[in-house]
């Protein structure tokens, strides 16, 4: 019986989970939320409420999948879990990280033997939190994932009310992802292990982001947002923070080594997908 332990069950996650059910998967999902718990239930997945005892869990996981973000003192799951989760039986274990783990390159690629420098606190965060999954002894898995987005999480509802804003800062490059690649990324893998493995999550077109919101615009038949100079823009610290690093993401070593073919190679293809689906 294959049986996925999904910590922190979220968005992306969630994308796996579509791909695991219609095949007889069995998916336990984690949640704070009992709200969530009933949705995640309707939707045929087993919800877990935490904090709480993951021992059946994990005794029934074949595979194991950890999303949840760090804190400051880490993976939350390893700091109250750690013991049980080392001694898993999985025969495959994601975690699931962020290209933030490489910092700023000015614009500059990177791979995934590029030496982790990162900037921010997050960043900082995920790097610890990859040591500390790294240290178990388990067959991981680490992904690490570009800007994420997908249904629900695209730029047509700002560009739609007018209150998007492509905030242009010379120079700055973002990779992105769209969900449903990365739930493939996550499959493929989960059909051919390779316990150790790094692997960047991204698409073949790193781009500045006031293109994205224009080329929203383009779809829907309606003039570009407003330019603003990222000195003048207004915004939370942690949207600030995005624009402290820029760098382009190489992903050869999914394509070689998972024989992934991008459903969406860029946010052209992506925007026009979820325009289609609705988004």
């Amino acid at each position: 019986m294959k049986t996925l332990l999904s910590l922190g069950h979220g968005y992306s996650a969630q994308a796996l989970a579509h791909r695991l059910l219609p095949q007889g998967w069995t998916v336990i999902g984690t949640t704070r939320s009992a709200a969530k718990a009933a949705e995640l239930e309707a939707g045929g997945i087993e919800p877990l409420l935490w904090p709480g005892d993951l021992g059946p869990a994990l005794a029934r996981a074949s595979h194991i999948l950890a999303s949840a973000a760090p804190g400051r003192e880490g993976d939350p799951f390893l700091a109250t879990h750690g013991a049980e989760l080392a001694r898993a039986d999985a025969r495959w274990v994601g975690y699931l990280s962020t290209t933030g783990v490489y910092g700023d390159h000015a614009g500059g690629w990177v791979d995934e033997d590029t030496p982790l420098t990162p900037s921010t606190e997050r960043g900082q965060a995920r790097v610890q939190a990859e040591r500390q999954w790294q240290a178990l002894g388990l067959p991981l898995h680490i992904f690490r994932l570009a800007g994420i987005y997908g249904p629900g999480r695209g730029p047509f509802e700002k560009v739609r009310d007018g209150t998007a804003r492509r905030i242009v800062k010379p120079g700055q490059v973002f990779s992105r992802i769209h969900v449903a690649d990365i739930a493939q990324v996550l499959e493929a893998s989960m059909q051919h292990p390779e316990p150790g493995a790094i692997y960047n999550v991204c698409d073949d077109d790193p781009a500045p982001p006031e293109d994205v919101l224009g080329y929203a615009a383009e779809l829907l038949g309606l003039p570009p947002p407003p330019e603003v100079p990222y000195d003048e823009a207004e915004m939370t610290p942690m949207a600030r923070s995005f624009y402290a690093e820029s760098k382009r993401v190489r992903n050869d070593r999914i394509k070689a080594r998972l024989g992934i073919a991008l459903l969406h190679p860029d946010y052209r293809s992506g925007l026009r997908s979820l325009l289609a689906g609705g988004d």
